[in-house]
C-alpha cells in the first residue's frame, strides 16, 4: 500500500486486527521523537495526521485537535506525561543506542538500559506527549 497516496476510506478499511493510534498535541515534535529516536517511517504527515510505520506495524498520530467532540478528548491531561500505564514496546530495538540518542537530543530517558530477569535489556523513554516507549533486545 502507498501510504502517501491512498485514500483516507481505502487506509480505514486495509487495517485489520490490533490498532494503535496516539492522540499528541503536536504530530511534528511527536514524529521528531520517533523518526529520531527510532527510524520510524512517516506518511501522510500534516498538523493534524501522520501514518507511521515500524518493522511491519501501522499506526497513527492525529494531533488533539482533531478530536473535536471525541469521548476521550475531555480525559486526556493537560501536560504529559500521557497513557500512563501503558508500555508501546519496540522489540529488536538497541536499548543503548535509543537511550543515547534521546539524551543526545533532548528527550527524557525515564529509565537507562538495565539488563531484566525476563532476559530483556530495555530502556524507558518518554515522548515529548508523554508516552513511554521500550527499546529492548534479548541478553
Amino acid at each position: 500500500m502507498d501510504y502517501e497516496t491512498v485514500s483516507p476510506a481505502a487506509f480505514g478499511a486495509s487495517l485489520k486486527g490490533l490498532g494503535l493510534n496516539l492522540l499528541v498535541p503536536d504530530v511534528a515534535r511527536e514524529l521528531a521523537f520517533l523518526t529520531g529516536i527510532f527510524d520510524m517511517k512517516p506518511h501522510r504527515v500534516s498538523a493534524d495526521f501522520a501514518i507511521v510505520t515500524t518493522g511491519g506495524t501501522v499506526f497513527q498520530l492525529h494531533a488533539d485537535h482533531t478530536y473535536g467532540a471525541h469521548p476521550l478528548l475531555g480525559l486526556l491531561p493537560e501536560t504529559p506525561p500521557r497513557g500512563a500505564g501503558a508500555e508501546l514496546r519496540l522489540y529488536e530495538v538497541d536499548p543503548d543506542d535509543a537511550a543515547a540518542r534521546a539524551e543526545a537530543a533532548g528527550f527524557h530517558v525515564l529509565q537507562p538500559p538495565t539488563d531484566k530477569p525476563h532476559g530483556l535489556r530495555e530502556a524507558f523513554l518518554l515522548s515529548p506527549a508523554g508516552y513511554c516507549w521500550v527499546a529492548s533486545r534479548p541478553l
